[in-house]
């Protein structure tokens, strides 16, 4: 059957098979096949022509719809009812296998290094491999971070928690590779990625992180689960700034004798 749905919005856009063909740089055949014979394209390859032609991707391809749902069922590769009954040994099996994009967001993250210490040094190679290593915690100054302690019952203690993780991490300030970066939002979950593997603690309101669940994922091609935290994680670190301009830096030089005096 002939896609109609892209036949008439090529017509309304002023566009040919092969001059969209070209814009995506593409057979003409190609696209002509996704005229004539109704062939859904790859997603991305989908994606990009409706941006071309100013329409919705699953307007033009319903079936896109469909696909993802069912691809993204397969990116779950399991659940843990909680943080804790997770395996010790797989935080630090993925961490070590990551090659590209390394992303730790969380509030504190203590976890991470009081259970495997070995983390921050396989961080920092890791980053001066070529890894991309993008971290955001708690700013423990924050009002923000304050409440997070009043709904846990924990009060003082989850602002301590992320300045005794931030002293962890510290080593990481300044490595090139290595982008550390504070937030004040709401933590709905805290998203670890290694490359296409991805541990999210669903956080539960008035429950202690390592009580929470953890959704292991791996993304795949045309699938959307996965991708749905890395929006996620991409709409927090528009607002995030970098821990230099923090007070808890500014402290810690003082402290050291590594800055300048703040008054």
């Amino acid at each position: 059957m002939a896609n109609d749905r892209l036949r008439a919005t090529l017509a309304a856009g002023g566009y040919t098979e092969g001059a969209l063909a070209s814009q995506l740089g593409l057979d003409p055949k190609s696209v002509q096949r996704w005229v004539t014979r109704e062939i859904t394209p790859r997603r991305s390859t989908a994606y990009a022509a409706a941006k071309l032609l100013g329409v919705a991707a699953s307007w033009l391809w319903p079936k896109l719809d469909e696909d993802a749902r069912n691809a993204s069922k397969s990116e779950v590769v399991t659940l843990y009812p909680h943080r804790a009954d997770t395996p010790n040994r797989l935080w630090l099996d993925l961490l070590a296998n990551a090659q590209d994009e390394i992303w730790l967001f969380a509030n504190a993250s203590l976890f991470l290094p009081e259970e495997n210490p070995e983390s921050i040094d396989i961080l920092a190679r890791k980053a001066t491999q070529g890894a991309t290593v993008r971290i955001m915690m708690g700013d423990p100054d924050s009002p923000e971070m304050a409440l997070r302690g009043v709904e846990e019952r924990l009060y003082d203690a989850i602002p301590g928690r992320i300045r005794m993780a931030l002293t962890y991490y510290a080593p990481l300030v300044g490595i090139e590779g290595v982008t550390f970066r504070l937030h004040r939002t709401s933590l709905y979950s805290s998203i670890f990625r290694y490359d296409d593997h991805m541990l999210v603690n669903q956080h539960i309101y008035g429950t202690y992180g390592y009580l929470a669940p953890v959704l292991h994922l791996r993304r795949l091609e045309g699938a959307d689960f996965f991708d749905t935290y890395v929006r996620s994680f991409e709409r927090v670190w528009e607002s995030s700034y970098p821990i230099e301009d923090s007070n808890f830096w500014q402290q810690r030089q003082v402290s050291t004798g590594t800055g300048r005096s703040v008054s």
